[in-house]
């Protein structure tokens, strides 16, 4: 099947409040831990698992209720990491375990030290927990096993229905239950690829003049393979 033609359109703003976040068994740990802030037992918190789980959704409403900033790996180093938590009560450090070196254990460690002596707090998020993240400091290691660790995992078919029914209300978008539950037993299972679906949908009903029915639905997630399948090759 051919690429379909996008069409230019406004863009949508989805919703990223903390209340429409949709909390189920697969981060119901890590939405429980989030919520105990700023009682934790230690200066940080690790929020661990696989990619588009929604690791960063959770990160992006914690940094909201909290004040808190984010380390940018680009340019950030151990003198920024210490600034942001002496001017505010949390920071959201991501993807730990695909930044690490030496400047970034630094980081984080000095990060650390200066969130227990102030009373501040750090969420650490990764792939895996802390266990297997390659630390070659034992302060920094022994800290971060010692710090609380809450997994999200990847979304069950009830959530998958409930996310993309959530991302096409976003867009306005009129889909009938029984397309929902077509795609869901066939889509990729992560946010990412619910959010790229729904996106796809959005485009390709604007360019056909067309509904999102099951066929419709059916042409986008083949397209998607294709591209997902032309990207591994």
């Amino acid at each position: 099947m051919n690429d379909l033609q996008m069409p230019l359109r406004l863009g949508f703003a989805p919703s990223l409040q903390g209340i429409d976040f949709l909390v189920a068994p697969c981060n119901r740990e890590a939405v429980a831990w989030l919520d105990r802030w700023p009682d934790w037992p230690a200066p940080a918190l690790v929020l661990h698992g696989p990619g588009g789980c929604g690791k960063s959704h959770l990160a992006r409403i914690f940094r909201d209720r909290t004040s808190g900033r984010d380390l940018a790996w680009e340019h950030d180093g151990p003198e920024e990491a210490v600034s942001a938590l002496e001017t505010g009560p949390t920071l959201i450090i991501e993807d730990v375990d695909r930044h690490l070196d030496a400047v970034a254990e630094r980081t984080i460690l000095h990060a650390y030290n200066t969130a227990r002596d102030l009373g501040h707090h750090l969420l650490l998020t990764g792939r895996r927990a802390a266990a297997a993240w390659p630390l070659r400091l034992p302060d920094l290691r022994s800290r971060l096993l010692a710090a609380p660790s809450a997994a999200v995992k990847s979304p069950d078919d009830d959530l998958l229905r409930a996310l993309l029914v959530k991302l096409c209300a976003d867009r306005r978008l009129s889909v009938d239950e029984a397309v929902i539950g077509y795609l869901v037993r066939r889509m990729d299972r992560s946010f990412e690829s619910a959010g790229a679906l729904v996106s796809a949908l959005d485009a390709a009903s604007l360019a056909r003049h067309r509904p999102i029915s099951r066929a419709l639905a059916r042409e986008v997630l083949e397209m998607l393979a294709g591209r997902s399948c032309a990207k591994s090759e």
